[in-house]
């Protein structure tokens, strides 16, 4: 008998427009609770989450705005800073966005009376991801249709740029490795760069384009995944430079791959926006079928909790979470 893997979220919020990207702060930042931010077509929003599963004082799901930022244009991908302290006096947010007008936007706020923002201008085409530097948060990196990747400083001065063979989709820097880079190009290529000499050092084949997404494992620094075409794939980097696992997962394109934060044989892909709603997968490296089948109208967006093994990801009004069971 086959078991429904299909599920409906754990816990939804409400939201006033359509979201178009959601991330969960990854680091620790000192709240009682779990750092969100989710943008959509010309604002950013900063909330507060908290979860039974994470929090034994708090008996349900529990969601609370604490600043909306005006954006002026869509944002295309958010990325956290860890300097962010909410135990700070005063407390500290900063994030950057991506904005569809191909500049970054750097944020700061303390959430009363400064609330800062810099425009960062370079690429010339639409920047489709962007990190900061995982330990101090002293830099940004960001990819780009322009065929580039960058690395900013908070003064928005360029201080390196690599030159890529095809559109730049995914950047990854590595809390245990912050001397590497990880780029993934649309052509099927990820190649990972030392960030003090600027040279490539490693490069990995998908075989397969377009190549949408490409995620570096937080609890493996020897694992990487990505999605091109319609398929899922994996690398562990000690064997080959071509995917170890690759199964299709969607019927149309695959758009976002996404390691759990908690549990590196956990992932998660969504598809792409089909006329009605987008499909969220689940996966776990040792089962043969997506463990989780979730979808949401016209969803975008793919971010895992720091701890739990809990993903969103937006949709038209709303944020939906989906809580899985190891």
């Amino acid at each position: 008998m086959k078991q429904d893997t299909s599920r409906i979220p754990a816990y939804t919020v409400e939201c006033e427009d359509y979201v178009h990207v959601v991330e969960f702060n990854p680091f620790e930042s000192g709240e009682e609770g779990s750092l969100l931010a989710y943008g959509g077509n010309n604002y950013i929003v900063i909330g507060i989450c908290r979860f039974p599963e994470e929090d034994s004082s708090v008996e349900a799901f529990v969601y609370k705005t604490l600043k909306t930022f005006q954006h002026g244009v869509r944002v295309d991908a958010i990325t956290w800073s860890p300097e962010t302290r909410l135990d700070a006096l005063p407390p500290l947010i900063r994030f950057c966005t991506a904005a569809a007008d191909k500049t970054l936007r750097l944020f700061t706020s303390d959430l009363q009376d400064k609330n800062e923002y810099k425009v960062i201008e370079g690429h010339s085409g639409y920047i489709n991801d962007l990190v900061f530097a995982p330990k101090e948060g002293k830099d940004i990196a960001s990819v780009s249709d322009d065929h580039t990747c960058r690395i900013w400083d908070l003064d928005g001065n360029q201080k390196a740029s690599f030159v890529l063979r095809s559109p730049g989709m995914s950047v990854c820097w590595h809390p245990s490795e912050e001397f590497k880079l990880m780029v993934a190009e649309k052509n099927g290529t990820i190649r990972f760069y030392d960030v003090i000499t600027h040279q490539a050092i490693l490069s990995l084949e998908s075989e397969q384009m377009p190549l949408m997404s490409a995620d570096w494992c937080l609890r493996n620094t020897l694992k990487v995944g990505a999605v091109a075409g319609n398929n899922w794939l994996l690398w562990d980097m000690t064997r080959s430079s071509y995917p170890q696992e690759k199964r299709p997962a969607h019927v149309d394109k695959a758009r976002i791959f996404r390691w759990c934060k908690s549990n590196e044989n956990v992932f998660a892909t969504t598809g792409c926006p089909g006329k009605v709603n987008t499909q969220l997968l689940i996966h776990h490296f040792g089962h043969p079928q997506p463990i989780l089948i979730g979808s949401a109208s016209v969803g975008s967006g793919l971010s895992w909790h720091r701890n739990l093994p809990l993903c969103v990801i937006g949709g038209y009004r709303k944020l939906l979470f989906w809580l899985t069971e190891m």
